[in-house]
């Protein structure tokens, strides 16, 4: 069971009178089949706290844990299948659409034709089916987004952190990226995302609220029921 749990996460920036404490002691545990929306203003903590929750950010005090194990780094946490879809897509420029998204499923070991069907099935979730033959430069800044979201749905993560997945769409693609996440969750994922998007926060199971890296769950996740 993929659960991802945080415990008394604390990072700190900089040093001295200087010094910026993006995270305090921020509790959180998502299970399998869950959505959590991350909310709060600019500045709050959130891309911080996905990073952490990633592994690609030690915090200063506290851990991170995927299926019971303690996250050291992002290499590792990435082996533990946790996906991030980062704000700036982190997509190559000089890849089609689909090769963005079929290249991470080779290299990770994935058979040839497994990674086409994955890659035609996660781009027609977004709604981009007749654009995997663009290069990225070709594509607007809502469709990079959904083509990292793409990439992120064909790795089939047990773990997936997404930062404001749904910051560039049009009503009608915020919809449609809200039902992969959602199918996501249902696959199995605890998904996790960042958001400034009031209408898409409503649609999770749960919103943990950061203001200057505090938490204040304004609606708890359900509690796993055991026997």
């Amino acid at each position: 069971m993929d659960e991802l749990v945080a415990r008394g996460l604390e990072v700190r920036y900089g040093a001295g009178e200087a010094q910026v404490v993006a995270l305090r002691g921020v509790d959180l545990m998502v299970q399998p089949g869950q959505l959590l929306a991350v909310t709060g203003p600019s500045g709050a903590g959130k891309s911080t706290l996905l990073w952490a929750l990633a592994g690609a950010l030690r915090p200063d005090a506290g851990e991170v844990s995927v299926a019971g194990t303690v996250l050291t780094d992002r290499a590792q946490a990435a082996s533990l299948g946790v996906v991030v879809v980062p704000q700036g897509n982190g997509l190559a420029s000089s890849l089609t659409a689909a090769e963005n998204v079929v290249v991470p499923l080779l290299s990770g070991g994935v058979a040839a034709d497994e990674a086409a069907r994955r890659t035609d099935h996660a781009l027609a979730l977004v709604g981009l089916e007749e654009s995997g033959n663009h290069l990225i430069e070709e594509l607007s800044g809502g469709q990079q987004q959904r083509v990292a979201l793409a990439r992120a749905f064909a790795a089939q993560a047990g773990v997936l952190l997404a930062d404001e997945p749904t910051s560039d769409l049009d009503a009608a693609n915020r919809e449609r990226v809200m039902a992969a996440l959602r199918a996501e969750a249902q696959r199995g994922a605890a998904v996790v995302m960042a958001t400034h998007d009031p209408e898409a926060a409503e649609q999770t199971d749960g919103e943990l609220h950061l203001d200057e890296g505090v938490a204040t769950w304004r609606r708890p996740l359900a509690r796993p029921v055991h026997g």
